[in-house]
């Protein structure tokens, strides 16, 4: 009796191995036959660190022209990804520079040039909730592809804003332009 036990508990084993086999090599197979290259994508993401030392340089470059501002780095979804408020900078600059930085990343274009192409419906833009077109967004590219954007507040005019902020996003180009 426990020999023909044994040998029905082996036969069981063997045939449970060969099936679950069968199944798993059938559902490698029939996977793959359905796949769409389209069906996961890859996209160039900012790193952290480098979107605080961008974030930080613009907060520097504009403290060293006397102005007190924030900075805002956005992803390429326009989410937030660092804040840096200068310690004297008014606690509304920082909507406002993500808002800048967001209306770059709705555009495509800095938040300076998306002002002067569209000045016909400005005021309506400016009514969209997130999105300011003020000077003072620049983008923040990687061998060509926005990856993110850059809003600078609280220097007196935009242009003195965007100016820190271009500052900023040049000094660190040579870390941006990789494949």
């Amino acid at each position: 009796m426990a020999k023909r036990v044994r040998t029905l508990w082996q036969r069981r084993g063997r045939c449970s191995t060969v099936w679950g086999a069968v199944i798993l090599l059938a559902s490698l197979t029939g996977g793959a036959a359905h796949a769409d290259p389209g069906d996961v994508v890859t996209a160039k993401r900012l790193g952290m660190p480098l979107a605080a030392k961008i974030a930080e340089k613009a907060v520097e470059v504009c403290q060293g022209r006397g102005y007190n501002v924030s900075a805002v780095v956005v992803d390429r979804a326009g989410d937030p990804q660092v804040v840096m408020r200068g310690t004297q900078a008014n606690r509304f600059t920082i909507q406002i520079a993500t808002d800048k930085a967001r209306s770059v990343i709705l555009s495509g274009v800095d938040s300076s040039v998306f002002r002067r192409n569209r000045e016909d419906i400005r005021l309506e833009m400016d009514h969209v909730d997130g999105i300011l077109v003020l000077d003072g967004g620049v983008r923040i590219d990687s061998a060509g592809t926005l990856i993110g954007a850059l809003g600078v507040s609280g220097a007196p005019g935009g242009d003195k804003d965007e100016a820190c902020a271009r500052a900023a996003v040049e000094a660190y180009v040579g870390r941006l332009d990789l494949p």
